[in-house]
């Protein structure tokens, strides 16, 4: 959203930026304003607290934390939200569709865009929710599979809808029967690459819009490295992203896996753990707490990822194929475009072993069709500019001019 948020401003929009206190540091730091909101609620050190929990889950554990997460901050944005928005003079709002705080818009009469970091909700039975692995397609097994996935979705979030819905009718307005109601009417916005979408034919929901990766590089902290410990020999970077990554048995898995290989790993560990905490590890690989991601991708030869779509996006904008394990929420959704569009293979963790592990790199190193599936992509990404994109269509449908 940071990314967004100053491509707007270079067009001389103001844009004010609503979240915890955990994040205020980071956003101004960035250059933009900030409006703090659930003060009572998240006081400083809860994000650590929560994202510390979410990095020991996995699969419908993660989700359902997830959810219970997305509760708690639902009922604090539409408490919260009313009065942050009147005090800021807010004219519109750009919802990050986990957020709901499309219905503080429609409260307050306010113009509204809907923003997917995650791979979109798509209103079409051909897609599977965003929490799965499956495939997407045409034909009337799947369509049945994915209608049934989506109402166990929806009975999952059925907490989640009962809030919104609780104040809506308190607000005095009509209450939501599906999540695609949570949509905005206007436009829906991912940050997803249409080239990584589902292969599909037909037209997408009207309203959709596919940009592409919302990355600034000149956002990135500054991350020492041992640049010194790269040996030369192909690279296999490891990450399980920021909040996934509390398991030392995946990531012994990982160097078990490529212990032997004609490759040097480089294990990131996302700030879960500390290197100390793995010890000695098969392979010897490079181990660190972060990893300045952005660079060591362009060296990279092959990534192995939980399908965290940031680390996706920013692997495949810089042609790298993946082996993707995905660990929970939205991971087996990016997970399974990856593989459809051929740049990777899915290593199911519930199956992790590091023989199966070790088969997967081993193809993907071999095989070029996988990092060919991965320059295409990257040429695609490439032709895009995510940020500027968006801020094209918010101007068009909002009916903006830059200044």
């Amino acid at each position: 959203m940071a990314a967004l948020a100053r491509s707007l401003q270079r067009r001389g929009h103001e844009v004010v930026l609503f979240g915890i206190a955990d994040i205020e540091e980071r956003v101004r730091a960035a250059g933009i304003e900030f409006h703090r909101i659930g003060a009572e609620d998240y006081p400083i050190g809860t994000l650590e607290t929560l994202d510390n929990q979410m990095a020991r889950l996995k699969g419908l554990a993660a989700l359902r934390f997830t959810l219970q997460r997305v509760r708690a901050s639902t009922r604090m944005v539409l408490r919260d939200g009313p009065q942050a928005v009147r005090t800021a003079g807010i004219e519109a709002l750009l919802v990050d569709e986990a957020d709901f705080a499309g219905n503080v818009a429609d409260y307050l009469g306010l113009p509204w865009i809907s923003i997917a970091l995650l791979p979109p909700l798509v209103p079409d039975d051909r897609f599977p929710p965003f929490w799965l692995g499956w495939q997407a397609g045409e034909d009337s097994f799947r369509r049945w599979r994915n209608r049934l996935a989506m109402r166990l979705l929806l009975g999952m979030a059925s907490p989640i809808f009962s809030e919104v819905n609780r104040q809506r009718r308190a607000w005095g307005l009509k209450p939501h029967a599906t999540p695609a109601d949570e949509l905005s009417r206007l436009a829906q916005i991912t940050q997803l690459p249409e080239a990584l979408e589902f292969p599909l034919r037909g037209k997408r929901p009207a309203g959709l819009h596919y940009t592409g990766p919302f990355v600034h590089a000149q956002q990135r902290p500054e991350v020492e490295f041992p640049w010194e410990q790269l040996d030369g020999r192909p690279l296999i970077y490891a990450s399980l992203g920021t909040f996934q990554n509390g398991s030392e048995t995946i990531f012994r898995t990982i160097a078990d896996a490529c212990a032997g290989l004609d490759a040097q790993l480089l294990l990131s560990l996302g700030g879960g753990l500390d290197p100390a905490d793995l010890g000695k590890l098969a392979g010897a690989p490079v181990v660190v707490r972060f990893a300045p991601q952005l660079e060591i991708l362009k060296r990279a030869a092959l990534v192995i990822t939980h399908g965290g779509i940031n680390t996706v996006l920013e692997s495949l904008a810089e042609g790298v194929p993946l082996v993707a394990v995905p660990l929970g929420n939205d991971q087996p959704g990016v997970a399974a475009r990856v593989k459809a569009r051929g740049a990777g293979v899915v290593v199911s963790r519930h199956r992790l072993t590091p023989a199966r592990l070790r088969t997967a790199v081993a193809l993907v190193l071999r095989e070029n069709r996988y990092r060919d599936a991965a320059q295409d992509l990257k040429k695609a990404i490439r032709q895009l500019d995510g940020p500027n994109r968006a801020a094209d269509l918010i101007e068009q449908v909002l009916k903006l001019r830059s200044i």
